[in-house]
């Protein structure tokens, strides 16, 4: 993880410190779990780590974030060329999407009446929110590294979608 990564995972630990968390959930990509850390250790917790959480992309060769895709855009270009899809979700977008859904439902289940923090990936919460709020294209929400997304989940199956993408915590961190 780079320097900025290490800042807005503090900077997100000490936002949630404070929030009653129960238990840590993070993806098996070592970005959300690095990312995890600081909470866990701050509030002495281990980490479940969930494969299932895992980033659409996880069979990619190489991981470029956008801010540091060359100026001209051709990596952008090279990425967006075709079926955007396919390259988007390693494994299709339907398995994708019922991997995500089932992850949470799992985590929900196990922690019935709990706080949990789970550090997963942009895509997999896009992918997820889309699934409560029914809105058709996964890609027309993006969300921001260390953005906190809330979700209620009643014990009857009802998801409620509280908040997506709080930045305040890292606001000076992504806008460099």
């Amino acid at each position: 993880m780079s320097e900025l990564g290490h800042q807005q995972a503090k900077r997100t630990a000490e936002y949630l410190r404070n929030e009653g968390v129960d238990h840590i959930v993070a993806s098996t990509m070592r970005r959300a779990h690095e990312t995890a850390m600081p909470l866990a250790e701050m509030l002495g917790l281990e980490i479940e780590l969930i494969d299932d959480l895992k980033e659409s992309d996880h069979k990619s060769k190489a991981y470029i974030p956008v801010e540091e895709m060359d100026a001209d855009g051709a990596e952008a270009a090279e990425i967006l060329e075709g079926d955007i899809h396919a390259k988007l979700f390693s494994d299709g977008f339907d398995a994708f999407e019922e991997r995500v859904v089932g992850a949470f439902n799992y985590v929900i289940e196990s922690n019935r009446s709990k706080t949990v923090v789970a550090f997963c990936h942009g895509m997999t919460t896009m992918v997820y929110l889309r699934s409560i709020l029914k809105f058709p294209d996964p890609l027309a929400m993006i969300v921001d590294y260390c953005g906190i997304t809330r979700v209620r989940a009643a014990f009857v199956g009802i998801r409620s979608v509280r908040s997506i993408n709080e930045t305040d915590h890292v606001r000076d961190l992504i806008d460099r």
